[in-house]
């Protein structure tokens, strides 16, 4: 079988040289243990975290104030903008901000985050070129493009993947037209052969002829639209590349079949096992099982060193360089993980899930449905919509269709929901009780002094004036901290306080709405019907997929 050996290698790679003492916990004491620290009533619509994330945000705005709405590249989080700061932008830069400011904004009730976000997408929707391409680098307040290769790599490649995952989180259709709009032209000028290509914007001419290793996230984002045909014959194709060299170098001439020169590297990059994970999970085809499979024994046997897993400075000798991307752990090893381990509470279908108390009434968490953002960080939907939705009179009344339930074919309302809620009516009111007296207990972790405390470099730098006594003191165990004493700490506030003009985001919000340079199709926002895909014809339901390649 090969899931112990998926069990056994991420094991190894996560405690090597280190001994670890092992407890087991319940899921009850997982959602008590949410960060090591209690849970405020409200959760997950309040929170110390989500102040923090906030707090960040709040720092980072300043980058949109710009003429087109669209943010600068780098902000410094104590002075906002550097001065001197290039106003040239890469396209992934511009888009790539929607689900993680669109779930702020949900989880927060500000608006501000979301719909900056939103504009900067349509400042950018707004400069594609008459063939419907965009560019590669825009600069952010004249809107011209200086970088003017069209593809969907490097520089681009998060902006198609906020588009169909910003549209499913937040039930936002008139992204997924704009989607569909790009891929149009995606297919009409980038697309040869199932692969595609770098062209000109504004001529649709081929200009580079590669594929990019990081064009691989593809065929996942389109398996998310219910394109499992297209998405599997472009995979096959990145396969090819992998079984070629044993990894997928940056750059791949495709007419000459051969690595890009000085660009031979593999820096353990996501992309291909996040597109094999996402088709397998839409597919069941075991080829995909096989390609994950190939990943895996490459990665193990030329990449593993005694401190963990480093890059492929070549793919054709697979000489090693002296580092590991931090997105190796936070993407490639975990969507590995999760194309093998078919029971893990992300694949959750609705199966079961947890009932928590919200302003807005008794809210259903932890039922699946999880988007990842692009660094592979799972956020699930329905505590977004437990914090945005309707408030508690106008939600839908089940009562009132148990009335009705005759209309309905199959199993009874009664029975339905007796499969998807996963607790009973005692403990709903246990849940209830406990949200009331406005406390979760955590329960304290005695880690029996067989874990060193793992030391940050950056971290120590900035506690320099705390004593060695104190971190000795802590090392071997959990200190539980009350909810106001998770805050920033005093001398990190100070560093980042902000100084000089004062900048206001609501002004800045104000701003955008007053000008509305880029006016928003009402028709593409009320388009609902987008955002579900299309039932797969029935020879594919019955058929191994990946026996059929012909268009």
């Amino acid at each position: 079988m090969l899931l112990p050996l998926i069990h056994k290698w991420f094991l190894l790679l996560f405690i090597v040289k280190i001994t670890c003492a092992v407890r087991t916990y319940t899921k009850d004491d997982l959602i008590k243990l949410r960060a090591g620290m209690k849970l405020e009533p409200g959760w997950p619509c309040n929170g110390p975290l989500l102040r923090l994330a906030e707090d960040v945000a709040k720092r980072l705005i300043v980058a949109f104030d710009t003429k087109t709405g669209m943010p600068y590249g780098t902000v410094n989080l104590h002075s906002g903008v550097p001065k001197g700061e290039t106003t040239v932008t890469c396209t992934a830069g511009v888009g790539t901000f929607i689900v993680e400011f669109g779930t702020l904004s949900r989880l927060t009730g500000d608006p501000l985050y979301e719909e900056v976000a939103m504009n900067a997408l349509y400042a950018l929707f707004d400069h594609r070129s008459q063939l419907g391409l965009l560019g590669n680098h825009i600069d952010i307040d004249s809107g011209r493009w200086t970088a003017q290769d069209a593809g969907i790599g490097s520089g681009v490649d998060s902006y198609f993947e906020y588009l169909v995952k910003g549209s499913i989180l937040l039930q936002r259709p008139e992204l997924m037209e704009m989607f569909y709009e790009a891929r149009k032209s995606i297919d009409k000028y980038l697309k040869r052969d199932d692969w595609y290509m770098w062209v000109s914007m504004t001529k649709g001419q081929i200009t580079l002829p590669v594929f990019q290793s990081l064009d691989a996230f593809w065929p996942g984002v389109l398996s998310l639209i219910g394109e499992t045909s297209n998405a599997m014959r472009t995979l096959h194709n990145y396969h090819q590349v992998w079984q070629q060299y044993g990894f997928t170098p940056e750059f791949y001439y495709i007419p000459q079949t051969k690595a890009g020169t000085n660009k031979e590297s593999y820096p353990l990059r996501p992309e291909l096992i996040e597109s094999i994970m996402y088709l397998y999970r839409a597919t069941g085809d075991p080829y995909l099982l096989q390609a994950g499979e190939d990943i895996l024994r490459s990665i193990q046997h030329s990449s593993k060193t005694p401190c963990g897993y480093a890059t492929i400075k070549d793919v054709r000798d697979h000489i090693k360089e002296d580092r590991m991307e931090s997105f190796f752990l936070s993407e490639t090893t975990k969507y590995l993980y999760l194309l093998f381990d078919t029971d893990n509470f992300i694949h959750n279908q609705g199966n079961y899930g947890t009932i928590i108390e919200t302003a807005n009434g008794q809210c259903v968490i932890d039922a699946g449905g999880y988007v990842f953002n692009t660094e592979a960080h799972p956020i699930d939907p329905a505590a977004l919509q437990c914090c945005h939705g309707a408030a508690k009179s106008n939600l839908f009344n089940f009562k009132d269709l148990e009335k009705n339930k005759a209309l309905f074919r199959g199993d009874t309302i009664h029975q339905r929901r007796s499969q998807t809620n996963t607790s009973s009516e005692k403990a709903a009111e246990n849940v209830t009780v406990e949200a009331e007296q406005a406390v979760v207990e955590v329960i304290p972790i005695d880690l029996n002094n067989s874990i060193a405390k793992a030391q940050d470099t950056d971290s120590a730098n900035q506690s320099a004036s705390v004593e060695e006594d104190d971190s000795e003191e802590d090392s071997n165990t959990t200190t539980l901290v009350s909810v106001e004493e998770i805050t920033l700490p005093d001398f990190f506030g100070n560093i980042l306080s902000s100084k000089g003009k004062v900048f206001s985001p609501q002004e800045m919000l104000e701003r955008f709405r007053r000008e509305n340079k880029f006016p928003r199709n009402t028709t593409w926002e009320n388009n609902y019907k987008l955002l579900s895909c299309k039932a797969q014809p029935f020879l594919q339901r019955i058929s191994i997929f990946g026996e059929f390649f012909n268009k």
